[in-house]
């Protein structure tokens, strides 16, 4: 079965690109230049895992789409524990991660939605022309 064509909103790819990229350099800039937590710190490393997925945002890949949606959320878990309880020029940079990846996360979902109603709209016509069929 083919999969159903859908019109995807072209501003939510880029926003989700756009903030993607934005929370991949703020990750290595906050710990390397803004607030790093040790002077020589390897945490600028956590940046590593958001490039996984960046080929696949940038292209536009639902199901890239899909599963870095998920994992974005360990770094707004990251952002709110670390904006919480930082000390202050750390605390900004975590609240500007929350930021991103708050965007990042709703321009993800609301970009592949279009698509999933209408694979869940092609699933329920083909059951019914099967019951119909049959």
């Amino acid at each position: 079965m083919n999969a159903p064509s859908v019109d995807l909103n072209p501003r939510l790819r880029l926003v989700a690109s756009i903030s993607l990229l934005a929370l991949i350099v703020l990750c290595i800039a906050w710990e390397t230049v803004l607030a790093p937590l040790r002077p020589g710190s390897l945490l600028a490393l956590k940046a590593l895992p958001l490039l996984l997925p960046l080929r696949g945002v940038l292209r536009g890949n639902l199901y890239t789409y899909q599963w870095a949606s998920m994992l974005i959320l360990l770094y707004f878990m990251e952002g709110v524990v670390r904006a919480t309880t930082d000390p202050a020029p750390s605390a900004h940079v975590a609240w500007a991660e929350v930021a991103l990846t708050t965007v990042f996360f709703w321009c993800a979902i609301l970009y592949v939605r279009p698509a999933k109603c209408a694979a869940q709209a092609a699933r329920k016509a083909a059951k019914a022309a099967d019951k119909q069929a049959g």
